[in-house]
C-alpha cells in the first residue's frame, strides 16, 4: 500500500511538470548564475532585452491566473506585478526559492523549476507592463492620505511611489492588497515584518491605512 502511495504522489509530481512545458528545462550548467548581473547585462543590449522579454511573456501566461493578464491582478487580494521594479521582483524571486518568503507549494515549485533566462525574462516582461489604475472616488480621503505618504511611505518608495531596487513600485497596487499588508505590518501578523515597516505603519489606526490606501491605488 505504501509503495502505490509513493508511486502515485511521484506521478502526481511529474504530471504537474508536464503541464509547465515551457519551464524547468535543464540548465546548460549547474553553476550559479548572478542573476541582478545578468539582468544589468541584458538591459544593456537591446537584442537580448527583446529576447527576454519574449521568454516572459510565455512564462508570465502561468501566473495569469492570480496575476492577471500583463501582471494586473484579477484578485483584489493579489498584487499586481505590471510595472514593478526588476530588480526587486528578482529578489522576491530569491526569497520565495530560499523560504524567505511564505508562499504556497505551487509557487515555491514554480519559482525553483525555472531557469535563469525564465526568471529574467518574466521580470523584465512584468516591468515593461503598465498598470491598469484603479482610483479612489474619495478625492478628499486621498489628499489626506498624500499627507500620511509624504511622511511615512515616500522616504522609501519614492513619492511618485514607483520605488527602487530595493523597494516595491507601490502606486497603482490593489486595494485590497495594500489594506492586507498595511495592517499585517502594523499588527505583527503580516507574511513579512520588516522592522522599518512596522515603525512607520504602526502609530496608524484604520482610518489612516484607508486614506493611504486610497492615495496609493490612485497613483500612476
Amino acid at each position: 500500500m505504501k509503495k502505490r502511495v509513493r508511486r502515485s504522489l511521484g506521478i502526481l509530481s511529474v504530471a504537474m511538470f508536464i503541464a509547465l512545458p515551457a519551464l524547468g528545462q535543464p540548465a546548460a550548467a549547474p553553476a550559479q548564475v548572478d542573476l541582478s548581473e545578468r539582468l544589468k547585462t541584458v538591459e544593456s543590449n537591446p537584442a537580448q532585452l527583446e529576447a527576454m522579454y519574449k521568454v516572459g511573456r510565455k512564462v508570465a501566461a502561468f501566473c495569469a491566473n492570480c496575476h492577471g493578464d500583463g501582471g494586473n491582478s484579477v484578485k483584489p487580494e493579489v498584487p499586481n506585478l505590471a510595472g514593478q521594479n526588476a530588480y526587486y521582483l528578482m529578489a522576491q524571486l530569491r526569497e520565495f526559492s530560499s523560504t524567505q518568503r511564505k508562499s504556497n507549494e505551487f509557487k515555491k515549485r514554480l519559482v525553483n523549476v525555472m531557469s535563469p533566462d525564465e526568471k529574467i525574462g518574466m521580470v523584465v516582461f512584468y516591468a515593461g507592463q503598465a498598470v491598469t489604475l484603479k482610483p479612489s472616488s474619495d478625492s478628499a480621503m486621498a489628499r489626506r492620505g498624500g499627507e500620511l505618504y509624504a511622511k511615512r511611505c515616500a522616504q522609501c518608495h519614492e513619492r511618485d511611489g514607483r520605488g527602487t531596487r530595493e523597494y516595491s513600485r507601490i502606486a497603482g497596487q490593489q486595494t485590497v492588497y495594500l489594506t492586507q499588508s498595511l495592517k499585517g505590518y502594523r499588527d505583527g501578523t503580516g507574511p513579512r515584518l520588516d522592522r522599518q515597516m512596522v515603525d512607520e505603519v504602526k502609530p496608524l489606526n484604520d482610518a489612516d491605512i484607508a486614506a493611504v490606501v486610497a492615495f496609493v491605488s490612485s497613483m500612476n
